[in-house]
């Protein structure tokens, strides 16, 4: 089935790009504190988003409307995708933090922590930039995109969710990007 890119842009808030990006092998550490690599993404779909957990404002939005959305996707959908919060505030952000913020969410959502040139690597790869705070200790904020990457099962960036989330929009494309595959 050829999806319509335009509708999906116009509906969605969804970009498919032109062809599918690989993304750099890299090794990150889950909220778990398990090893995690890109080689990881394979076999499902993936949302990926950048964010940190002292974040005042699109962090819990974007993960409060994800979990909405997909509490709402047909079953066979939502069983296919799999949100990912990777943090772009590691000197904070450890292990436990991530899955202490994310298990509020009650959603399976996973989170990702590493070195800041792994970060770096990753957000570059997959089009979604942050600018790493100046300093490490204290209230400070971490400039982010509010951007989701749609990571597709043979592991390929295929595209982003654009800011402001469109859910309604979202809820009827993403099962045909799916059924696309």
């Amino acid at each position: 089935m050829a999806l319509d890119r335009n509708r999906l842009l116009d509906q969605a808030n969804l970009l498919l790009l032109p062809r599918e990006r690989s993304l750099p092998a890299l090794e990150l550490t889950d909220e778990q504190g398990q090893r995690f690599t890109t080689e990881q993404l394979l076999g499902r779909w993936h949302l990926i988003f950048f964010g940190f957990t002292f974040c005042p404002d699109v962090c819990p939005t974007t993960l409060s409307d994800m979990r909405r959305l997909l509490r709402s996707l047909p079953a066979d959908t939502r069983d296919q995708l799999q949100l990912v919060m990777v943090t772009a505030d590691p000197a904070r952000d450890t292990p436990d933090k991530l899955k202490s913020y994310l298990s509020y969410y009650r959603a399976g959502f996973k989170g990702l922590t590493g070195t800041m040139d792994t970060l770096q690597q990753l957000s570059r790869s997959l089009g979604l930039p942050f600018v790493p705070a100046g300093r490490s200790e204290g209230n400070y904020n971490v400039s982010h995109s509010g951007n989701i990457a749609i990571i597709g099962p043979d592991g390929t960036l295929r595209g982003h969710i654009r800011a402001p989330l469109n859910l309604d929009g979202l809820r009827e494309a993403l099962p045909d990007v799916i059924e696309a595959e």
